[in-house]
């Protein structure tokens, strides 16, 4: 079962509905024992980095988080939750991530030229830097959903993908167990799919 953390910082439903499209068990959950019983775990987020890092703290849920993460367990962390993964943002000041892939989340406008707009919002290309049993079933270049105006750097040593965006945009991470993608998975179509099936087969 695949337990899909509610924090308080996102909507469920497009994510809820589209492992249910793929048959795959899961559950919106809110307490530590209920990440101990999962077999994998989904931290999504969306909104301010320091709100949802104080949020996940407040559920009590943080801990259990980074101990399931240290057993092994599969962990999939999606947009904002992808960057809570890294060592710290720079978010309107700076703030502590979870510390569990080295690197840093940085405003993405002072990275690319000053006609392309932010936030990066719409469909782009996904180009696979290392092959990954995540990208099982996903075709090199296909397009994925993205909504964000800061990104991941400094990280290239666990950079699975990237999409081109006036530089190169962190797409999807993994150290281990721990994967992050950037963009919405649950929002680019079949493409999208195919990256949750594999997450449900690590």
């Amino acid at each position: 079962m695949i337990a899909i953390v509610d924090y308080g910082v996102g909507n469920l439903y497009s994510l809820r509905s589209s492992l249910k499209y793929i048959g795959v068990d899961h559950s919106v959950v809110n307490t530590a024992e209920d990440l101990r019983r999962a077999d994998r775990i989904i931290l999504p987020g969306v909104g301010a980095f320091e709100d949802a890092a104080r949020k996940l703290a407040e559920s009590g849920m943080k801990e259990a988080l980074l101990e399931e993460a240290a057993s092994g367990k599969p962990l999939l962390g999606i947009c904002l939750g992808m960057q809570m993964l890294f060592d710290v943002s720079y978010e309107y000041g700076e703030h502590k991530g979870l510390g569990l892939i080295p690197g840093k989340v940085c405003p993405l406008n002072a990275d690319i030229p000053s006609d392309l707009k932010v936030p990066h919002i719409g469909w782009n290309r996904l180009n696979i830097l290392k092959q990954d049993k995540l990208f099982d079933g996903f075709k090199d270049g296909s397009h994925v959903y993205y909504v964000h105006s800061f990104y991941a750097k400094d990280c290239l040593e666990h950079t699975l993908a990237t999409s081109e965006y006036g530089t190169a945009v962190t797409g999807a991470v993994r150290r281990g167990n721990v994967c992050g993608m950037q963009f919405h998975p649950e929002k680019s179509g079949s493409a999208g799919l195919a990256l949750l099936t594999a997450f449900s087969k690590l």
